[in-house]
């Protein structure tokens, strides 16, 4: 009898979803929970009335159940240590521990690390004083990026035109709290122009293998315009990230970073998902992530042939240097539909009609729930409808057409995404 295993997928959004659909693709699974889920997961498995941020009602969960593998997708929960806290109750986990997850939940920290490690990236300053991040800001070009140092749920930047620009932001954030204690300490960086790109990379501490690079689209309106969001898209592999270029993503960022965290005593065994811009001195770091992206996972995992389970095991495991990875060939596509308002005020409660999609396309859950034996919108970014082939542009007809089979009232959508490699807007 073959063996079989069951994995618990900490979180609630598209990503998590992607992860339990990869899952599911394989016959060995026998079982996938997700705490707390969505009303797309509950097709696939079993969802848990444990929110992603109760720690405690998790491990008391999984001490009793004892699943193969436990995923942890959202960020908070990484940095509140819950890998570390499943790992001493003798779990097996795919997660950095809240040491490792500083490179996302702070940003001095991670500024530091590449500081020291000599990583490209832009010049900054990091400060807990109001008037002199202002005086360090004025010494910056005109056009500059200000941040919260902590988890502002990817809110917490400020692409300032001006200095006066600048100041306001310093101010807002520090002294007016608008993202809380995020915002204690802040790090002003200059601006740098180029082209955004995603590279996510499965590390055991020491080895580490990159999946498909993916470009996300930010902005709420068609051709990067609009305000910030979570992310209305997402396309892999982005054209600029040849083979060349990743091979120096991974010796002059990736490795170094290992590298850093190794010697501050760090055992990072998760995702190092690296917010990188391709500058004409080269790749810079904008941020690092210390999970997977979302949309970018919806993107990426469609396009990885390795099973999850041996790819992901091995991290946790801390032998991931007999993985090769198995990619398929072609492209993959995401587009967000998300609720009227999104992303300022965004209105929930509708009910969503759903039809089928095809063989190479898959509608992903964000933010929905079941109600009443129907689903109901439940979060801004409602859904991801996904679709994959032999090249971008047939990933991006079938990603339109699957975005075709859903309705509800209010429901928008960008018309371009994968804009910067094809250009033309679907209509």
């Amino acid at each position: 009898m073959a063996e079989t295993y069951t994995v618990l997928i900490i979180g609630g959004g598209g990503r998590e979803h992607a992860l339990g659909w990869a899952f599911a693709r394989d016959p060995r699974i026998q079982k996938i929970w997700f705490a707390p889920g969505n009303a797309g997961t509950a097709l696939i498995g079993s969802n848990l009335p444990l929110p992603a941020t109760d720690l405690a009602g998790i491990i008391r969960w999984a001490k009793t159940e004892k699943p193969g593998l436990v995923v942890v997708g959202p960020e908070v929960p990484l940095c509140a240590g819950l890998a570390d806290r499943l790992r001493e109750a003798g779990l097996r986990v795919l997660g950095p521990g809240a040491q490792g997850a500083q490179l996302e939940g702070s940003k001095s920290f991670c500024k530091d690390l590449l500081v020291s490690q000599k990583i490209p990236t832009a010049r900054a300053g990091s400060f807990k004083d109001v008037t002199e991040a202002i005086r360090f800001s004025g010494s910056l070009p005109c056009r500059q990026v200000v941040k919260a140092d902590g988890l502002a749920a990817g809110k917490g930047v400020v692409i300032a035109e001006t200095h006066e620009e600048a100041a306001k932001a310093i101010r807002e954030m520090m002294a007016d709290r608008v993202f809380g204690d995020a915002g204690a300490r802040v790090l002003i960086e200059e601006f740098l122009d180029g082209e955004e790109l995603s590279v996510h990379a499965v590390t055991d501490g020491r080895n580490l293998v990159i999946l498909p690079s993916a470009q996300d689209h930010k902005r709420v309106g068609e051709g990067d315009t609009g305000l910030n969001t979570g992310g209305m898209g997402a396309y892999a592999p982005a054209p600029k990230a040849t083979p060349e270029l990743l091979r120096e993503v991974r010796d002059k960022i990736l490795l170094p970073t290992l590298a850093g965290l190794a010697a501050r005593g760090i055992d990072y065994r998760g995702i190092l998902y690296a917010g990188l811009m391709l500058t004409r001195e080269g790749p810079k770091v904008l941020e690092f992530n210390c999970r997977f992206g979302d949309p970018e996972t919806e993107v990426i995992l469609p396009l990885i042939e390795t099973p999850l389970w041996d790819l992901l095991g091995a991290a946790a495991d801390g032998d991931l240097a007999k993985i090769s990875l198995q990619t398929r060939t072609g492209a993959a596509l995401t587009v967000v539909l998300a609720a009227p308002g999104y992303p300022a005020q965004p209105v929930l409660g509708q009910k969503i009609q759903m039809g089928k999609t095809g063989a190479d396309s898959a509608i992903f859950h964000a933010g929905t729930k079941m109600a009443a034996g129907k689903i109901m919108v439940a979060g801004g970014r409602v859904l991801a409808a996904t679709g994959w082939g032999d090249d971008l542009q047939t990933a991006r007809e079938r990603a339109y057409a699957a975005a075709k089979t859903v309705s509800f009232e209010g429901m928008h959508f960008r018309r371009d995404i994968g804009y910067r490699a094809l250009g033309k807007v679907v209509r």
